[in-house]
């Protein structure tokens, strides 16, 4: 008898939740440390009553004392050490060393403190594969997409309506996705709630990456960025995904191609469409995997954090996941009813795949070729219209990094008491705004456009080590509504040009 499997879209939620059970059984033990030797081989150190770490200069002996449930902190604090090229060893009562319990122990000449690897964040690689899988297609995918999205429009005039209608969209949605951030930070007030030991626990353990992230931040010069749009080679913009480039030249080119003689252009045009439809179908292909890989993204990322860090900054989490159903369900909700006159509860089974495809990921741009095909498919959106304002989107509409970052904000201005007034969270608005714009579509980078933020309203930037355990968990969520959003711009152009809409809610 042959089995029927379940249908994509559920075979990646059943992976989602299977992921997440797998990376809860099989998570890293809090209350042990791997330190390895430069003499020995590698020990276990676990259940200890305190450590002491004790570090050497040829002027200096320091020395640091943690209790239990200090992990984090004592890996930091070795990571700094080990950095200065000062000697490390380290001291530890009532523990266990390889299961043998010492009353005091003594470990020299230390040369790393870490954590362990279980299987759950061991099988990260096939996840990575995954989405190195959809990286690979989406450049070519966006190129392609563009020229003959842009080409596809036929004449100038419509190509500035469809553009200026799906700019306009994507900026007003994100003053309203800021809009709510802000409101809620201040209705909840996340960093006052948030107690003192905590705050200094959480920038002790971070301090080496806030270091890290700070050094590569840059000042935001709203005129640098504009000439920045314009490639000066755009295979070199192709190779370090470069999107904004990407994406003017490929609109360039299909401008250009709208004007030319047909007959010239025709080739052209025909070349880029095959590209398309080529990377469209290996994404069917790609997706075979979906399932593994989700399990993988999902079991390593809650094997590695857990449940237990979102306890440490409970209401700032809180503040930021409400802001984002409150966006998902009440502005894109609002619109797919009132606009493109749909039921959001059809529409959001319809793009399912793509969301959850977006949650494991946290990449847009990975995620963009799974999108393009499910509002062609789910949706019955026309590749016209899907080839432009989608590839598009991907690049500058990030509604849910935007909303985070106005939460986060308000978040550390509260922890370090800081009053923010009306004027400053009206800068806050228009600075995240256009960093939105400039945010590339991968994991992680809405924490460097978050220090461009706190700099604007003199808030200091070493806040961000108070999110960023968190920010991986949460850089997932918003990805959710940034895909979003971007099939809400494709529908609501669609339904401004007079398409209609069929959605589907079953796919293959």
């Amino acid at each position: 008898m042959k089995i029927k499997l379940p249908k994509l879209h559920n075979q990646i939620l059943i992976a989602l939740i299977a992921g997440t059970i797998f990376g809860s059984l099989f998570h890293v033990n809090p209350n042990l440390l791997i330190v390895q030797s430069k003499t020995q081989k590698s020990v276990e150190v676990k259940n200890w009553e305190s450590i002491i770490l004790i570090a050497e200069s040829d002027s200096s002996i320091d020395s640091s004392l943690y209790s239990k449930n200090s992990q984090l902190e004592i890996i930091a604090q070795s990571k700094k050490i080990l950095k200065e090229n000062k000697k490390l060893k380290i001291v530890s009562i009532n523990s266990q060393i390889d299961e043998i319990p010492y009353p005091q122990k003594e470990l020299t000449f230390i040369a790393k403190i870490s954590k362990e690897k279980t299987i759950a964040t061991s099988i990260k690689w096939i996840g990575d594969i995954f989405i190195r899988l959809l990286n690979m297609i989406a450049i070519p995918l966006v190129l392609a997409s563009l020229i003959v999205g842009a080409a596809s429009l036929g004449d100038i005039k419509k190509f500035a309506r469809i553009g200026g209608k799906t700019i306009l969209f994507y900026i007003s949605t994100t003053v309203f996705a800021i809009g709510i951030g802000l409101l809620l930070a201040n209705i909840i007030q996340p960093g006052n709630k948030m107690p003192a030991g905590t705050k200094d626990r959480l920038m002790s353990v971070y301090q080496e990456d806030i270091q890290e992230k700070v050094e590569t931040q840059f000042d935001f010069d709203f005129t640098k960025e504009i000439v920045n749009i314009i490639p000066k080679n755009p295979f070199d913009a192709m190779a370090n995904s470069n999107m904004l480039q990407i994406v003017f030249f490929a609109v360039a080119v299909g401008i250009v191609l709208t004007v030319i003689n047909r007959q010239k252009a025709e080739p052209v045009i025909n070349f880029f469409e095959g590209l398309s439809e080529v990377m469209i179908k290996l994404v069917d292909y790609v997706m075979i995997i979906a399932p593994i890989g989700v399990f993988a993204l999902i079991a390593a990322t809650i094997g590695e954090f857990g449940f237990e860090i979102l306890e440490t900054l409970i209401w700032y989490s809180f503040a930021v996941i409400a802001g984002l159903l409150l966006h998902i369900l009440g502005v894109y909700g609002f619109i797919i009813k009132f606009f493109v006159k749909v039921s959001p509860w059809q529409y959001f089974k319809g793009i399912r795949r793509a969301q959850t495809i977006g949650f494991s990921t946290s990449s847009s741009a990975a995620t963009l070729p799974v999108t393009m095909e499910v509002c062609q498919e789910n949706l019955g959106i026309s590749k016209s219209i899907t080839s432009f304002v989608l590839p598009l989107g991907a690049t500058i509409n990030m509604d849910g990094t935007a909303l985070y970052q106005g939460v986060a904000a308000v978040f550390i201005a509260q922890v370090f008491g800081f009053e923010l007034n009306l004027m400053q969270q009206l800068t806050i608005v228009f600075t995240a705004v256009l960093a939105s714009i400039g945010t590339a579509p991968v994991p992680g980078v809405g924490i460097i456009m978050l220090i461009i933020i706190l700099r604007s309203v003199g808030i200091p930037q070493e806040g961000i080590a108070l999110i960023l355990g968190v920010d991986r968990i949460l850089d997932m969520c918003r990805t959710v509504v940034n895909i979003t959003g971007d099939t809400v711009a494709a529908a609501v152009i669609a339904t401004s040009e007079k398409e209609k809409l069929e959605i589907k809610t079953s796919t293959i």
